[in-house]
């Protein structure tokens, strides 16, 4: 494990493999190097032909957090691994993960290539917005503990799922893992909070994105597919695959061949 301080003084902490050009890994909700294996694997594929950096966000894992959160704090912390890669890289995030890709690449950071996976962008009515309050609410949530509550409310609220399938994701081995992380959900709410909208105009807001992009999907969930077409269609240098088949947790061995394709050309 190799650590950098961001702006603020967060450390953040990430694991380097790989030889070759660097990519950086960005994850999702609940995700960091200690709890998902997906993205550890992905790592290790992509370290055949990549120097790959894969970091704990901040609040998460190995890494520190310094309140009080902001975007642009994640944006510094991306900003600085880029930095320890050389000052140029290509990144993949993965859904709100690619949101943060997307904001730092609209902001000037040195992001030669961006590979998103079902970024999450909602273009119409195929499910509901998140509640205005959604952000206070989570971090109402975790703070008030138990933190169940608010891992609880991001999957009803957020992901959709159903009340009652509830219950027996909490008798699962990977709850533990998800409650230590559930205040940095209200990270994650704040960094899709404006491409979440309903508008089918939220993807615009990325247009001054010109670097190479990889649009991906599985196809499985229409939201997210009409997402991804909007975010295709808003940005001039953008390629569109869809990974039939594939849910929204990506396997690491379906994903690798298109972002080792895309990072090399």
């Amino acid at each position: 494990m190799d650590i950098v301080k961001s702006k603020d003084g967060t450390t953040i902490a990430f694991d380097r493999v790989g030889e070759g050009p660097p990519a950086v890994l960005v994850g999702g909700a609940f995700q960091h190097r200690a709890f998902d294996r997906r993205t550890e694997e992905l790592a290790r594929l992509l370290a055949e032909r990549f120097t790959v950096f894969h970091y704990d966000r901040r609040g998460r894992g190995d890494s520190g957090d310094t309140p009080p959160y902001a975007v642009e704090r994640e944006i510094e912390d991306l900003d600085m691994l880029i930095n320890e890669a050389g000052g140029s890289a290509a990144v993949y995030g993965e859904s709100s993960g690619g949101n943060l890709v997307l904001e730092a690449a609209a902001r000037g950071l040195g992001i030669h290539r961006i590979a998103v996976w079902e970024a999450n962008i909602l273009v119409d009515g195929s499910r509901p917005q998140l509640p205005a309050d959604y952000v206070r609410r989570l971090t109402e949530l975790a703070a008030a503990g138990p933190r169940s509550d608010a891992v609880s409310y991001f999957l009803i609220t957020a992901v959709g799922l159903p009340a009652e399938y509830i219950a027996p994701m909490r008798e699962s081995p990977m709850w533990a893992g998800m409650e230590a992380v559930a205040h940095t959900l209200a990270y994650d709410g704040a960094v899709v909070a404006d491409s979440m909208s309903g508008s089918p105009t939220a993807a615009e807001r990325w247009a001054s994105v010109s670097v190479p992009i990889l649009v991906l999907d599985g196809g499985q969930t229409p939201w997210m597919t009409s997402g991804a077409d909007a975010l295709a269609n808003a940005l001039p240098g953008a390629e569109r695959r869809t990974l039939a088949g594939q849910e929204h947790g990506v396997a690491a061995a379906a994903v690798a061949p298109a972002l080792t394709e895309f990072f090399s050309s």
